[in-house]
């Protein structure tokens, strides 16, 4: 059978199965086995296949994606993520666009504390939403902003997405965590410059309103008690691994046990966050391991029938430029990215990108970052993006036309921030290089 068909039958045979819902992990396995039985001779190639499998899950980078999850739902079940949301509000007072910013800076420390897009945007559309809407907020200003929290999810570390490629790639842990800083906190000011220009210019998007008047004191103190504590816990697990203290596990097991006494300091023993916060944990890291070992065996399949080897032979004939190889990929992400989950896109991508990558001598860190942003994208990206949809179930009195138009904006400055990662490939590698040097 020709390569190019065996291409087909794999990708036809996924295509029907998520078109069935069949969850992603799943679905792979599904097409896998079948390709094995089929391809590798039955019974040898199902035992290379097991082999296979045990390899990917007992590799020792993947430990850190259990805990950052864990870390992340006990600070979310302890109801603490709240209130770092009203100590923000209290410092911003009445800048024009005010309640937008908050959902800006409050996406960014609840993506640094969940690492889920559909969470994070979910959660400040159902606190801040009905707030916008009283207070007199177009859809441009509210639901835009709300939106764009998803992308940070992602882009601040730490990221299970992230952990995710890098695990998918062969890259260091630490290095992708540490590569995303810099890009996560420049959309985050993308952002925040947006809403501040164009409020600006357009007051009537986001009216002015009287506001409490806190003193200094009184804000000083909500910080300390309420966003320091938060914010300490990523920005010392961050530098534990920057500066080699300790590798991103033993970072991620300081994360949890931060998290579990803050919530006991907080909240007081409760059983119930314990439970509730372990269950989920258990739920999507299994989830995300079947999708791993499901992507390993993918990339072997595509390997050994000759599939990659005649992918990077037709790029080597298209671009002889590495900058339009990366530009290429770029759209085919882009494009995957509206129709597609993160992980499908990830686990079909990786296996055929990653070859032509050495093939050209590009930073396989770079690239994992800029294609981390571009799978992003894709969740707000019209008309099959998830965070558009999260949206949807939280507000169900809002349409689809318009959510999709106040994603429009968001999509374009997360573009602009694609092209100048693209441009300026030291955005994202000069954290990473002072790290080893």
């Amino acid at each position: 059978m020709e390569w190019w068909m065996i291409l087909l039958a794999i990708f036809s045979g996924l295509f029907v199965l998520f078109a069935l819902g069949v969850p992603v992990g799943y679905a792979f396995l599904s097409v896998n086995i079948v390709a094995v039985a089929l391809i590798w001779g039955g019974g040898p190639g199902l035992e290379q296949m097991m082999l296979s499998v045990f390899r990917s899950v007992t590799n020792f980078s993947l430990l850190p994606l259990p805990l950052f999850i864990l870390m992340g739902e006990l600070i979310f079940n302890s109801g603490l993520g709240d209130k770092s949301l009203d100590a923000l509000d209290k410092w911003i007072g009445r800048i024009p666009g005010r309640l937008s910013m908050v959902a800006v800076l409050g996406g960014t420390l609840n993506a640094a504390l969940s690492g889920s897009s559909m969470a994070s945007t979910a959660m400040l559309s159902s606190c801040l939403y009905p707030e916008m809407k009283k207070r007199g907020y177009r859809s441009e200003m509210s639901i835009g902003p709300l939106l764009g929290t998803g992308g940070l999810a992602t882009m601040v570390p730490p990221s299970n997405l992230g952990v995710i490629l890098a695990a998918l790639a062969g890259i260091s842990v630490g290095d992708m965590l540490v590569a995303i800083v810099a890009p996560g906190f420049l959309l985050s000011i993308a952002y925040l410059v947006y809403i501040g220009v164009r409020c600006y210019f357009q007051p009537h998007l986001a009216p002015p309103y009287a506001t409490s008047h806190y003193s200094l004191r009184t804000k000083i103190t909500f910080s300390l008690k309420y966003l320091l504590p938060l914010s300490s816990i990523i920005v010392v697990v961050m530098l534990l691994i920057y500066f080699g203290i300790a590798t991103p596990t033993e970072s991620s097991v300081f994360g949890v046990l931060c998290s579990f006494i803050l919530g006991i300091v907080y909240k007081g023993w409760d059983p119930r966050v314990l439970r509730v916060s372990l269950k989920q944990t258990v739920l999507v890291t299994g989830m995300m391991f079947i999708i791993i070992c499901a992507s390993v065996t993918f990339s072997e399949i595509l390997a050994f029938t000759g599939v990659t080897e005649k992918l990077i032979q037709i790029f080597l004939s298209l671009f002889s430029s590495p900058f339009w190889v990366v530009v290429a990929m770029q759209i085919i992400l882009f494009l995957m990215g509206m129709f597609l989950e993160s992980l499908p896109i990830m686990m079909i991508t990786v296996p055929i990108f990653w070859p032509i990558l050495n093939s050209y001598h590009i930073d396989p860190l770079w690239f994992a970052v800029i294609m981390l942003l571009n799978i992003e994208l894709g969740m707000i990206t019209p008309p099959f993006g998830l965070c558009l949809f999260a949206v949807k179930g939280v507000l169900p009195e809002l349409g689809m036309r318009g959510i999709y138009r106040c994603a429009v904006p968001i999509v374009l400055l997360q573009l602009i921030v694609l092209a100048l990662l693209i441009a300026f490939p030291a955005i994202t590698l000069w954290l990473p290089m002072s790290m080893h040097q």
